[in-house]
């Protein structure tokens, strides 16, 4: 049994607080951005996002 402090972290690009992996992310982990749903939907946009954003405006 692996302890979680050997786990892989990262930081969330929403609120920069760091998670570790969890089993259900084992195939998405390169993908895994936010540690939570509430940070992903708050998320900030990109600067493709934000300038296409400013465009339409």
């Amino acid at each position: 049994m692996r302890r979680k402090s050997d786990l892989p972290q990262k930081t969330c690009a929403t609120c920069g607080r760091p998670f570790t992996w969890r089993k259900k992310w084992a195939k998405v982990w390169d993908e895994v951005r936010y540690c939570s749903d509430q940070c992903r939907r708050n998320r900030r946009p990109s600067g493709k996002e934000a300038s296409a954003q400013s465009t339409q405006s």
